[in-house]
């Protein structure tokens, strides 16, 4: 990060009505990083981490521009930095390497850390200029959401690779790293899981019609819950002729939270995304009161996009349609609910679709 933030007045300010200004120049899409250019080779051998084929399962670009990656981000911007710190078993010598996803190869930057374990660890950070270039002071919410989804591409690229236990840290105690990621080398044999999912996922272009069977919505709040760690409320407003809000409910039910329609007014507060009122779910993570510190501000979005992230590779084998929804105004769910105001903010969101119109809709 190039400069400390505020980000209790920031993220007031980003849920308010102002709109963002004009766009600015976005600068370079990855950073210069200093030292000799080395490409990753891959490294399947039995016992090592093939870094090159997990940072293409995660983070690399699979297009010129830059904005075509395996990882979602508002506005394809893509603020996340990779700093990798790389110890034994991988197929780089130890050391600290500055990551290029543009043409996937890294910067040698410096000697490894004394006790640094086998394996990688990525500190990630974000350059903020990416994404204010087009959200402006609606940014930092975005560029936390960016980071959890990142956190979460490399934690799945893992369980592709059939890696041991991955150590996702989103803490929110620090401005730089905002989060790091360690994950060691496979087991000899790795169990190496499916993959093809993680190359082929993309964030579905408006409309996403069609409701969900409750059998898919209960995956994806499961898979919410569990990778976002309790640090948030998990929802989903869901359309059809009996609109409700549902959550999660005793031995994988789904229980009422509310009655009646939501999906329009949620596109309001989405940044007035007209689309979403016609979504077939949407699935959201809230929580994040007005008076949260910094710690909890960084905390609580990181989790977010970690388990948006999760919950959208999800979706996408259940084979629904699913794009993240980010950048939230006024959406104060809890007092929406008859609850206390100020305490319950929808953090972030994911809209879903089976692609199928609803029966009579047409």
């Amino acid at each position: 990060m190039s400069r400390p933030v505020d980000l209790t007045t920031a993220l007031a300010r980003a849920r308010g009505p102002e709109p963002p200004g004009p766009d600015t120049p976005p600068g370079p899409p990855v950073p210069d990083w200093p030292g000799p250019a080395t490409d990753l080779p891959p490294d399947t051998r039995p016992g090592r981490l093939d870094l090159g084929r997990l940072l293409r399962l995660s983070l690399a670009a699979t297009d010129p521009t830059g904005r075509l990656r395996p990882t979602p981000s508002a506005g394809a911007l893509h603020p996340v930095d990779a700093l990798l710190t790389v110890g034994a078993d991988c197929p780089l010598p130890p050391g600290r390497y500055g990551y290029d996803p543009l043409r996937h190869r890294v910067h040698h930057l410096g000697p490894v850390p004394h006790g640094t374990p086998p394996g990688v660890t990525a500190e990630l950070s974000v350059t903020a200029r990416r994404t204010e270039s087009h959200y402006g002071h609606r940014a930092w919410p975005l560029l936390l959401l960016d980071t959890g989804h990142a956190a979460a591409a490399l934690w799945l690229a893992a369980q592709a690779l059939g890696t041991g236990p991955v150590d996702a840290r989103l803490d929110g105690t620090r401005e730089a790293p905002l989060a790091t990621v360690h994950i060691p080398p496979p087991p000899a044999p790795a169990d190496r899981g499916p993959d093809l999912d993680l190359f082929t996922r993309r964030s579905a272009p408006p409309p996403l019609p069609g409701t969900p069977a409750p059998g898919d919505l209960r995956a994806v709040l499961a898979t919410a819950e569990t990778a976002g760690a309790g640090r948030l409320r998990w929802c989903v407003a869901v359309g059809g002729p009996r609109p409700e809000l549902v959550e999660s409910g005793p031995g994988g039910t789904l229980r009422r939270l509310a009655t009646g329609e939501a999906r329009p007014t949620l596109a309001t507060w989405a940044a007035g995304q007209g689309w979403l009122a016609d979504a077939g779910a949407v699935l959201l993570g809230y929580g994040c009161p007005s008076d949260a510190d910094a710690t909890r501000v960084r905390r609580d979005h990181l989790h977010a996009g970690f388990a948006v992230g999760r919950a959208q590779l999800t979706a996408v084998r259940r084979r629904l349609l699913s794009r993240p929804v980010g950048s939230w105004q006024r959406a104060d769910l809890g007092a929406a609910l008859g609850c206390e105001p100020g305490q319950n903010w929808i953090v972030h969101g994911l809209a879903l679709g089976t692609g199928r119109p609803e029966e009579g809709t047409e």
